[in-house]
């Protein structure tokens, strides 16, 4: 049983579906990151050109890295193709050299909300950035994500279950 995990959770874990969606392009910041999220909900990780369909999921992340404010763009291109998802759960994850929190998860945010997912939660993190001028003084943001970074992202994973169970529990009853 995953660490930190009530066995009721646990069980769950076996009747919810799960599908971590994520593009890490240049330190492998966010992969840390997603790797972690699905670890602790069981889920599948998938990069944006390998999801067919999301159907079968209950719930769904999306992340990437920051580019310029905005969410990668593969990942964007992704979640416009996607069908109309009508209360189906997403959450939202990212890395950034640098935060701002009202900006950084904006677009996909918007994007998501006009398909008709019902977001359940958001993560970001710093990560070691060396996109534009950042590259002249050698990056920010050296050693990040760290562990203590990766252990929040678990702990976002399990706070998503905790807090939907009961969506999840109806469904799989029903």
């Amino acid at each position: 049983m995953p660490a930190g995990l009530p066995r009721k959770f646990y069980n769950l874990r076996v009747k919810m579906k799960a599908l971590v969606v994520c593009i890490s392009i240049h330190h492998g910041n966010t992969e840390k990151i997603a790797a972690s999220i699905a670890n602790a909900l069981g889920a599948e990780l998938l990069k944006p050109k390998e999801v067919d369909s999301i159907q079968e999921y209950d719930l769904i992340g999306f992340g990437s890295g920051i580019y310029y404010w905005r969410h990668h763009r593969t990942l964007l291109s992704l979640v416009d193709k996607l069908p109309d998802s009508k209360n189906k759960k997403a959450f939202i994850f990212s890395t950034s050299g640098i935060i701002v929190k009202w900006l950084l998860h904006r677009s996909l945010k918007k994007r998501l909300l006009k398909k008709g997912f019902d977001i359940v939660g958001e993560f970001f993190c710093k990560g070691f950035d060396t996109n534009g001028p950042f590259k002249l003084i050698g990056g920010i943001n050296k050693g990040k994500p760290d562990e203590g970074d990766i252990r929040r992202a678990g702990e976002f994973g399990r706070t998503l279950i905790k807090e939907n169970y009961s969506c999840f529990k109806e469904k799989n009853q029903a």
